[in-house]
């Protein structure tokens, strides 16, 4: 039904069952413990890991079939959260006419940054796109001060017209629903020591997930995908066959695009505050980070790479020295400082510090990223067992012999 291999039809499960039980599988500390600092199972996490999972997807379809590598991206993140923030402001608060614009104006923004950018390659392009985020960025904090609200920022108002939606009572503040289903809603469950707690916009959010993965499996699976492949091994003897790859990179630019800004319009879904930071060189570095660190070219790799520093920038950031000083409170006084000044460094303020010196390892070690390192513990593993398997046949046979 789903025209997949038995391949992809397994990881399409495993990525079903992960979004589905990440509130339980991502909680894994119960909540009186010193180890619960590293639960992630909390709304707001758990919505970004999804949604820069999303967006690093789109990037992929990009850079890791075509090999095009662009530094502006975040400007299609930006442009799709303005068009969601608008919809909410002017039509309803109904997350879907936002998804659905938002979707559609990043696929339109893109399909002339594209248009423009595609005509160079190399790191000319990559300059281009930069250049055309840095613009967008910069029309969005000053120039554009009307439409996107400049360094303050947009979020519906109590005053906003919203013409689908009925009048809210003085008092009352505009939020983010799914046809009257509150995107805050959340259950929290207590098993003993744990306490999971389940979000409405977090499930919906996992949903499209689910789905914009799907797609990127067909995309990756179909003739289209292979065109995209023999454009990164090369183009130019691509072109000598009589086939132009123009249309297929700006195809996959627009596609890209499209998903940056689905990205774009879940953030809106889940914080109804927009501002032109989400559109900043920065927020485009990041995914090319997510997304090389995860395994560029590969289908489970950018959401791996966007969960491991979303991970990192929510939950390492938090550890300060009140944290270090509980989880050594054990050791003399000597040691307790000695190990505080040694580790203090790599987290808190300093996670940035930790998570370059791993890319930097991933990169010099693990080329493929952290699909790579599975791959290779897993044929390890195999090796391990199948020498296991031969030494027993190996006795069982010599002992046969002695009989």
């Amino acid at each position: 039904m789903l025209q997949l291999s038995k391949k992809d039809t397994s990881l399409l499960i495993a990525v079903v069952i992960l979004a589905l039980l990440a509130p339980i599988l991502l909680n894994p500390f119960p909540e009186a413990s010193a180890l619960a600092q590293f639960n992630a199972g909390y709304p707001d996490l758990m919505q970004r890991l999804v949604i820069f999972g999303i967006f690093a997807i789109g990037f992929n379809i990009l850079f890791g079939l075509t090999g095009y590598l662009s530094f502006g991206h975040a400007a299609f993140l930006g442009i799709g959260s303005y068009a969601a923030i608008w919809m909410m402001k002017l039509l309803t608060m109904n997350v879907i006419p936002a998804i659905i614009v938002s979707v559609a104006v990043a696929g339109a923004f893109s399909l002339l940054v594209g248009w423009i950018c595609l005509r160079r390659s190399g790191i000319y392009f990559s300059i281009l796109t930069l250049a055309f985020a840095q613009m967008s960025y910069s029309l969005a904090y000053s120039v554009l001060t009307p439409i996107t609200g400049g360094e303050t920022g947009l979020q519906p108002n109590l005053a906003d017209p919203r013409i689908l939606d009925s009048a809210l009572a003085e008092g009352q503040s505009p939020r983010a629903n799914l046809f009257g289903i509150d995107m805050r809603a959340t259950y929290e469950l207590t098993v003993a020591d744990w306490v999971f707690t389940f979000n409405a916009g977090y499930y919906i959010a996992a949903v499209i997930l689910i789905a914009a993965f799907y797609i990127s499996i067909r995309i990756f699976r179909s003739p289209f995908g292979m065109m995209l492949r023999a454009v990164k091994s090369n183009q130019n003897r691509l072109n000598y066959t009589g086939l132009n790859a123009k249309p297929y990179t700006l195809a996959a630019f627009v596609i890209s695009g499209m998903y940056a800004g689905l990205a774009g319009g879940l953030l809106v879904a889940m914080d109804t505050q927009v501002g032109a930071e989400r559109m900043f060189w920065t927020a485009s570095g990041e995914v090319v980070l997510m997304t090389i660190l995860g395994g560029a070219g590969t289908l489970i790799g950018p959401v791996l790479g966007a969960g491991f520093i979303k991970y990192m920038e929510n939950i390492v950031s938090k550890i300060n020295k009140s944290i270090l000083e509980q989880w050594f409170a054990v050791l003399p006084d000597g040691l307790q400082d000695f190990m505080i000044n040694i580790i203090y460094p790599f987290v808190g303020k300093g996670w940035h510090l930790t998570l370059g010196l791993l890319f930097m390892m991933v990169v010099i070690f693990l080329p493929g990223g952290l699909v790579e390192g599975g791959q290779k513990l897993a044929n390890l593993f195999r090796r391990n067992k199948s020498k296991d398997d031969t030494s027993r046949e190996t006795t069982a046979t010599e002992q046969g012999n002695e009989k």
